[in-house]
């Protein structure tokens, strides 16, 4: 398969008609080769403008939604991020290319284990893994400039909030189990946080058991 033309055609028609700008964000999508992140028999579906389970009850989310979550972030390119919820690694490697360093955590062994196999095989030096439960983050390694929880929680994780940097942004989907859910960009201030709502989606729980 043409993996290289399928993904120059998913940047064109699901990213750019849709509104992603951030010129970082484009060429990272235009650069992690997403067909390494899912499952072999699935890889001819790589690039379709939908999400993919990758196992454990787990997905890959469709390539919109990965790279408005990371345009949403605002990122420069210095900035230290953490990660809640590794998974495929795809989401991880689009940040590797759009910030400084990525600390990512992942609950489920198997997952990360997997992940961290591709990113040294892509020789992404700037990802920091572990296993651990999400909810509380990194907090050895806070402050942060950014965070992005890439599973639904049903309220913002209180220690999440206290990791990020004043002034700092975080992106996450809100909501029940089942149904629609809410992703919203929290900024921290001095004042506390303002929660802004941009669009519905649908992820799988944030998970709280080691797996």
């Amino acid at each position: 398969m043409d993996f290289d033309t399928m993904r120059e055609i998913m940047v064109r028609e699901q990213l750019l008609s849709r509104g992603i700008r951030d010129h970082a964000v484009i060429r990272a999508m235009s650069r992690v080769p997403r067909h390494l992140f899912v499952p072999p028999k699935m890889r001819g579906s790589s690039y379709a403008d939908y999400p993919l389970a990758i196992g454990r009850g787990q997905t890959i989310s469709q390539p919109y939604i990965v790279a408005y979550m990371t345009e949403n972030l605002i990122l420069g390119g210095a900035e230290r991020i953490l990660e809640i919820g590794t998974g495929s690694g795809y989401q991880t490697a689009v940040l590797s290319l759009c910030a400084s360093e990525v600390y990512t955590v992942e609950i489920i062994s198997s997952l990360i284990d997997g992940a961290v196999k591709i990113f040294e095989e892509l020789d992404y030096t700037n990802i920091h893994p572990r296993t651990g439960d999400g909810y509380f983050g990194w907090p050895e390694k806070a402050p942060f400039d950014g965070i992005i929880v890439t599973a639904a929680a049903e309220k913002i994780p209180g220690p999440l909030v206290d990791q990020l940097g004043a002034g700092k942004v975080m992106i996450l989907p809100l909501g029940k189990r089942e149904g629609i859910q809410e992703l919203v960009q929290v900024r921290k201030s001095g004042e506390g946080t303002d929660v802004r709502r941009l669009l519905d989606v649908r992820f799988v729980p944030l998970t709280r058991r080691l797996r």
